[in-house]
């Protein structure tokens, strides 16, 4: 007879990609990534039914947004095609959003269909309720506390009228939704987060996942945060995840099972490799404008086939400069000194980004950001700054003093900053810091009292 299942939650942080934007892409290369203190969470538990009773349904609920509220069918299929989840249409007497979430949706036909390559043919997948948190700097999006102890904020409109900061959050929700069902759904000895092949298992089920929701595109960086907080990440070989069939064709419960839990992944992920030194801090600065990164991309990495002298110079000073920059983080963590050498590798660095931003004519440091990363690395306390990831308009991140008064001169230094006119179409808004600063640690099991005032009912 099997156990009573628990209440289980579960939370994973955003990501910012400091070093190796569009490198990251490429195996040959890396991309040093913290993560950062914004938690996406997921709380799951049983549905209560009546004696007799049986339903098979998966209730998903993001209760700090309006109508965000997904209901799932869900069965075993057969030829070893895995567990079908399909969206169940409600009555309209009740606000529920007939939107699909094809994160949430694919999540839950992977995790689920791993579980029942675990589990004895003849146990039952018993029905559930899951609810998503996001932490406030995921969101521009005001908000509203229920109570002075709750630390997520009633959002107030629909997820589609949700602004998002560029933290990483699919990532974020797809990492802890599927750690918090095998969590919940598998006992300790077939599966536990806290052990280095549970990660390891967690890891690669959510790349699978994430990879198919997204069509296929990406490195993988932000799921590796997501799990193991900050590191160096070389990313895994897409042919690992194009050899594998679509869910509901025969053979895929197997194929992803032995995929998932297989030594064929050859991601190397080093967290040892990136400290952040006592007394320094990662900033993020939000600059209410935006960027379309996967056009970005794709201009990036055509001017990289049909130059590739020129762009395998540039990406191979690159790599240097930010070996260098995890190495000189993680000198300063453990004997100390000065940021002076650090100082100098964040402007090699910028330097050789805006040389390939002009070769390519892709706006990845545009001059508009120029501006303000020169105007903040000149303030008391910050030692400097990169555009983070494929660049852009999206945000900036800094390194600074890890002291108040230096994050005070910063926010009203910020505060009066005026940009130029607008360039190219974009012209950079209010510029504002983000409450956010780097984060070590990846996944990590939750207390369930964090959560009491966004009961089930809501």
């Amino acid at each position: 007879m099997a156990a009573p299942l628990k209440p289980t939650s579960v939370s994973c942080p955003a990501k910012v990609l400091v070093a190796g934007g569009y490198l990251v892409l490429d195996r040959a290369y890396t991309g040093l990534v913290f993560g950062l203190d914004a938690r996406i969470h997921t709380v799951i538990e049983p549905i209560q039914t009546r004696a007799g009773v049986s339903i098979s349904e998966i209730i998903v609920k993001s209760p700090q947004f309006l109508e965000a509220i997904w209901e799932y069918g869900y069965r075993l299929q057969g030829e070893g095609a895995g567990i079908s989840v399909t969206q169940l249409s409600v009555g309209h007497e009740q606000s529920i959003s007939h939107t699909r979430n094809p994160f949430i949706e694919t999540a839950l036909t992977y995790s689920l269909t791993y579980i029942s390559t675990l589990l004895s043919p003849n146990q039952r997948i018993a029905s559930s309720t899951i609810r998503i948190l996001a932490d406030q700097a995921y969101y521009s999006n005001p908000g509203t506390q229920r109570t002075s102890s709750s630390p997520f904020l009633d959002f107030n409109v629909t997820l589609k009228d949700a602004h998002k900061t560029g933290l990483g959050s699919s990532a974020a929700l797809v990492t802890s939704f599927t750690a918090a069902v095998l969590g919940f759904y598998l006992p300790k000895e077939k599966w536990d987060g806290t052990t280095d092949e549970g990660q390891r298992v967690l890891h690669n089920l959510a790349q699978a996942s994430h990879s198919h929701a997204q069509g296929k595109v990406g490195s993988g960086f932000d799921i590796a945060s997501a799990v193991y907080g900050s590191c160096l990440y070389k990313r895994f070989s897409p042919s690992l995840l194009n050899a594998l069939p679509a869910p509901g064709t025969a053979g895929f419960a197997k194929q992803l099972k032995d995929l998932v839990e297989g030594n064929t992944w050859d991601t190397e992920i080093q967290k040892a490799a990136i400290k952040m030194p006592k007394g320094l801090r990662l900033v993020m600065c939000d600059v209410d404008c935006g960027s379309e990164t996967p056009g970005m991309v794709k201009k990036v990495l055509k001017w990289r086939d049909e130059n590739k002298e020129e762009a395998d110079r540039i990406w191979g000073a690159l790599q240097q400069g930010n070996e260098r920059l995890a190495e000189e983080l993680t000198r300063l963590a453990s004997a100390g000194g000065d940021y002076q050498t650090l100082r100098e590798i964040i402007e090699g660095n910028r330097d050789l980004i805006r040389q390939m931003s002009e070769a390519s004519q892709v706006p990845i440091e545009p001059p508009q950001q120029t501006k303000l990363l020169d105007y903040c690395s000149k303030l008391q306390g910050v030692v400097g700054g990169v555009v983070p990831g494929a660049g852009g308009y999206d945000a900036i991140v800094l390194f600074v003093e890890d002291k108040e008064e230096t994050i005070t001169k910063l926010k009203e230094s910020l505060a009066s900053y005026e940009a130029d006119d607008e360039q190219d179409g974009f012209k950079i808004g209010k510029v504002g810091v983000i409450g956010v600063r780097e984060e070590m640690e990846g996944v990590r099991t939750e207390a369930l009292s964090l959560y009491e005032e966004w009961a089930t009912k809501s």
